[in-house]
């Protein structure tokens, strides 16, 4: 056996990341749900993993996925889209106001319009004009409040059944339910039985009222990992966020790549918020984002700039938000003893790591859950009402050290620098 010797001063060779195959994947699931099993039968909590908990969870992940997978084709071109949440904005009053007149399908069209004006306005201010990424965010976000008031007083407010702040009711997307697999999975997930009926519950909550946008909007991801990973076309996109230099001394028109990333994540965002005014409410009503625009950027980040991260932590937040709502207090005290669970797990792993004082903290933290799950029957309103939003700080803290974001991400970049 040879080996390559390494010259004194030289860096060190960086080993290859590993990837996860498909049976490790399949694996880290199964232990996943066995683990919320377990939490399950121990705290009662029968809603935990139920077909209404698991669809509820779905359709709260999408608008916030969209919006995620709009900040990762923007970034992944250069261009930090603080702007998201306005674009969203657009995108529920562009899909009420034709929704409500032509149709649910119109309005969705019509939401990706709103969105991609935005997103074409924040790529003038930043890529042509070079404004600082984040102030063209904050303005388009403040922007996008102050044109849907003013065009709401005279649109929605001359409606029947409208109001200058909500629009007239929308007709409902056809939703999908596949007949006698969909009761099965109801009738077994009923049983409570270990993992079967956890396993049931997931599975009956994707194939039960699944509306057609809903399967559209997830087949988004997979399409964009394929666009920016597998084609030629995303190469390019990719290399003017890594090195917009060296892009355009291999002849790439970096101003395009990244006009053309910037218009698609506001045209997704726009997506985002025509499903939140069509899908999840059927009507359009002013602040109904509630933020999920920023909560998408967070989960992009979590996600390191990857649409399978992104959509695992955008499915995060929607399952703690869908927490709160179905069963709320008991749910989100059951979630107490799944975290002090997770956290001896931690303990273990970073004592075998021999991370010693990480070791003691995680499992400090874990006695103080255990001992506060078995003290209390239900939590604070404000404390079930806050959760999806301090579970999205936590993943945030423990993933920071794992991240990388492109490296040209929000650095401006005027054309011929390099020469």
């Amino acid at each position: 056996m040879t080996t390559t010797a390494v010259p004194a001063g030289a860096a060190p060779i960086k080993r290859a990341r590993r990837t996860l195959s498909v049976p490790m994947i399949l694996l880290i699931i199964a232990g996943g749900l066995a683990l919320f099993s377990l939490v399950r039968v121990i705290s009662g909590a029968n809603d935990l993993t139920s077909v209404g908990q698991v669809s509820g969870a779905l359709q709260l992940a999408v608008p916030i996925g969209l919006a995620g997978l709009g900040g990762l084709w923007a970034e992944r071109a250069g261009v930090v889209n603080i702007g998201l949440e306005g674009m969203m904005i657009m995108g529920t009053w562009f899909g009420a106001w034709a929704g409500y007149q032509w149709g649910p399908w119109s309005g969705v069209l019509l939401g990706i319009v709103g969105g991609a004006l935005g997103g074409l306005l924040h790529a003038i201010m930043t890529v042509t004009f070079n404004v600082n990424h984040i102030v063209s965010g904050v303005a388009i976000n403040i922007l996008a409040v102050g044109v849907t008031r003013y065009l709401s007083n005279f649109t929605f407010a001359e409606a029947p059944g409208g109001s200058s702040k909500q629009s007239p009711r929308i007709e409902q997307i056809a939703d999908i339910t596949i007949p006698g697999l969909s009761d099965w999975m109801a009738q077994l997930q009923a049983k409570h039985w270990f993992f079967v009926s956890d396993l049931a519950g997931v599975l009956g909550g994707l194939i039960t009222n699944l509306s057609v946008l809903t399967v559209l909007a997830i087949l988004l991801v997979p399409a964009t990992w394929w666009i920016l990973w597998r084609t030629g076309f995303g190469l390019r996109l990719r290399s003017c966020g890594e090195n917009p230099v060296a892009a355009e001394s291999l002849g790439v028109n970096v101003y395009k790549y990244k006009y053309i990333a910037v218009i698609v994540s506001g045209a997704l965002a726009g997506l985002g918020g025509a499903f939140l005014a069509i899908v999840s409410t059927g009507i359009y009503q002013e602040g109904q984002t509630g933020g999920r625009g920023y909560i998408g950027l967070a989960a992009m980040i979590f996600g390191n700039w990857m649409p399978g991260g992104m959509a695992l932590g955008a499915g995060l937040f929607g399952f703690t938000d869908s927490l709160k709502l179905r069963g709320g207090a008991e749910n989100v005290h059951a979630m107490l003893l799944l975290l002090a669970i997770l956290l001896v797990l931690v303990f273990a792993w970073q004592l075998y790591k021999k991370k010693h004082w990480q070791a003691a903290i995680s499992l400090g933290v874990s006695a103080l859950l255990f001992t506060w799950y078995s003290l209390t029957d239900a939590l604070p309103s404000q404390f079930v009402d806050a959760a999806p939003y301090v579970t999205t700080l936590l993943v945030l803290a423990l993933s920071a050290q794992r991240l990388r974001m492109p490296k040209a991400d929000g650095l401006p970049y005027k054309r011929g620098q390099g020469k």
